[in-house]
């Protein structure tokens, strides 16, 4: 922690899709390079063409069989693809690997993101006060991105097994850091999973609302990430 703190606000957690980037484009792409794989290596099964129906009843046969896999979005994607190419014939053993690899070929996709305009920045000044953190219910390893050097934790709620809102993913995310949630703020665009979260979890929370709504759960609530750091300041001296 940097020395110069003194404000009881130790740490500063992110939410990451749609709060520090568009997810849109990068799962557009993800999306399409498992079926481009998937249709490279089983052309007679013409899986681009399967509905969306046969794709909810695998879906939803799976986690009936595996509800643990809401909360561990990779190994549900994966498991997935897996169970869609037996379903068409292919053998386990290799329905397993081809999987393995589509996989692959998605998650590679989905960190090509483009953060959103003066968050390097925001982080940048942020981190010289305040330990940063990034904690997610989707499967984006933040290192991976371009600002994944700007970051002291990553948190996925696939690695807890529960996901936000649930007030256990952030106090048990916070605790590795060794911090209690009474030392944070969170930030998120999610009302209910970001907002509501964090604060019932002990954490304050500021909403980044584009849209400019307002709330009587969120701590401040902002429109434009550049507003960030006067938000925090703020929140911090009322603690101290």
């Amino acid at each position: 922690m940097p020395a110069n703190v003194t404000s009881p606000i130790r740490l500063i957690s992110f939410d990451l899709d749609d709060t520090l980037w568009d997810v849109r484009p990068a799962l557009q792409a993800a999306e399409a390079a498992q079926w481009q794989y998937l249709d490279q290596h089983y052309p007679a099964l013409a899986l681009h063409r399967i509905s969306s129906d046969e794709i909810s009843v695998i879906k939803n046969k799976l986690l009936s069989e595996q509800p643990s896999l809401a909360h561990r979005i990779s190994q549900f994607r994966e498991t997935f693809i897996e169970r869609l190419l037996q379903s068409k014939g292919v053998a386990q053993t290799e329905a397993k690997h081809a999987a393995a690899k589509a996989f692959a070929a998605f998650y590679a996709e989905r960190h090509k993101v483009t953060v959103y305009e003066g968050v390097p920045d925001v982080l940048e000044n942020l981190g010289r006060s305040f330990l940063l953190g990034a904690l997610t219910n989707g499967n984006a390893d933040v290192g991976l991105t371009p600002i994944g050097r700007l970051f002291d934790y990553a948190w996925r709620a696939e690695q807890f097994g529960v996901s936000k809102p649930d007030p256990e993913f952030f106090i048990r995310a916070f605790a590795t850091a060794g911090v209690t949630p009474q030392e944070v703020i969170h930030v998120g665009d999610c009302h209910n999973n970001d907002v509501a979260g964090a604060v019932n979890a002990g954490a304050r929370a500021i909403w980044y609302s584009p849209a400019g709504e307002r709330s009587t759960v969120a701590h401040a609530v902002i429109d434009d990430l550049k507003q960030l750091p006067e938000a925090i300041t703020a929140l911090a001296e009322s603690q101290e």
